[in-house]
């Protein structure tokens, strides 16, 4: 079914509302969601909603809690999430990292015990909205196997990079560290559909594109094989040693996805170039990039971050995709 932004976004907020978040968080929140699924990100948005809330009614996500800060050294801050809601806690995370790089060209937020910040590329265009380079990156809960090994050990930790551009059409990469994140093999089952390319192996240890297999499986393919799994590790340790947070390790033992260490960067490239140097550089790499004879005759090469904002208008005029067994269960967590 089709639903307009402004309906998903007030159904939402409603939610969370009658789960007690202050009228302001219970807005951002609805807002980042909403926007997600306008983005055509619907694995993070409309679809991960109501796991959030079943957290939050466990009490292993507290709406009340804030970010506090636990070190402030020049570039460098390390906050607590107190297990508060993550996109929130992410939100005032990269908010900070961009302040710093501000002052000192650079700056190093690093997040531990917060939890899961649904679409990393949020982020990205935050930092690149305020004109700065976004770095940022996650850990998750163990569902991917080392390169060579059976068990998931690995997290698919997910990783942005964000690139602004003076028009706002920004270059923002955000990629799992698995061929497909969890949530994009999710929205493929619910949609009846297979994986466009294997995702990871099946029962028989064979590659394959079935969702409903890699769900079962948990054996998620890292991208770029043995590179991805060496990223993967490297991510968590990253995100676990500068926070002295939760491993991915740590956090499946833990149950659910709760209690995530994260890392957020930003860089002011005004600091080294002028606006309209920086402007060029990344012009003249995009329309190299844009004259690439497309694969299919009438086709089109896109820059990360391009397709969402053509989806955003898409989604705009004609309505939001959601899942009817998606929207059905929205619709029962309003009290």
């Amino acid at each position: 079914m089709l639903i307009k932004y402004e309906e998903l976004e007030k159904t939402l907020e409603k939610i969370l509302l009658s789960r007690d978040l202050a009228t302001s968080d219970a807005k951002d929140l609805a807002t980042i969601f909403a926007t997600n699924s306008l983005d055509g990100v619907y694995s993070h948005g409309a679809n991960r909603f109501p796991r959030l809330i079943d957290y939050i009614d466990k009490g292993e996500v507290n709406p009340h809690n804030k970010v506090s800060v636990e070190l402030e050294f020049g570039a460098f801050i390390k906050l607590n999430g107190n297990l508060g809601i993550g996109p929130l806690n992410a939100k005032v995370a990269m908010d900070k990292a961009c302040d710093l790089a501000a002052k000192f060209g650079i700056g190093l937020v690093m997040l531990k015990n917060t939890n899961h910040w649904m679409r990393g590329g949020t982020y990205g265009f935050q930092a690149a909205d305020r004109g700065m380079i976004g770095i940022c990156f996650s850990n998750t809960t163990a569902n991917m196997p080392v390169w060579g090994g059976m068990d998931p050990k690995l997290g698919n930790n997910p990783l942005v990079i964000g690139v602004p551009r003076a028009n706002g059409k920004h270059v923002v990469c955000d990629m799992a560290i698995s061929q497909y994140s969890y949530g994009k093999v999710e929205q493929t089952r619910l949609t009846g559909k297979q994986l466009p390319y294997p995702g990871g192996f099946d029962s028989d240890g064979n590659l394959t594109c079935d969702p409903t297999e890699l769900e079962k499986t948990k054996r998620f393919l890292p991208i770029g094989y043995w590179k991805g799994s060496g990223l993967s590790l490297v991510l968590d340790l990253m995100a676990t040693v500068l926070s002295g947070g939760n491993s991915v390790s740590d956090i499946t033992k833990l149950g659910d996805e709760i209690g995530l260490s994260q890392i957020f960067i930003a860089i002011d490239p005004s600091k080294v170039n002028s606006k309209v140097e920086t402007e060029s550089y990344v012009e003249k790499i995009l329309a190299d990039i844009k004259s690439s004879i497309p694969v299919k005759e009438g086709g089109e090469v896109y820059y990360p971050g391009e397709l969402s904002a053509k989806t955003r208008a898409e989604n705009l005029e004609k309505g939001i995709p959601v899942v009817d067994e998606v929207w059905t269960k929205i619709q029962s967590l309003i009290k």
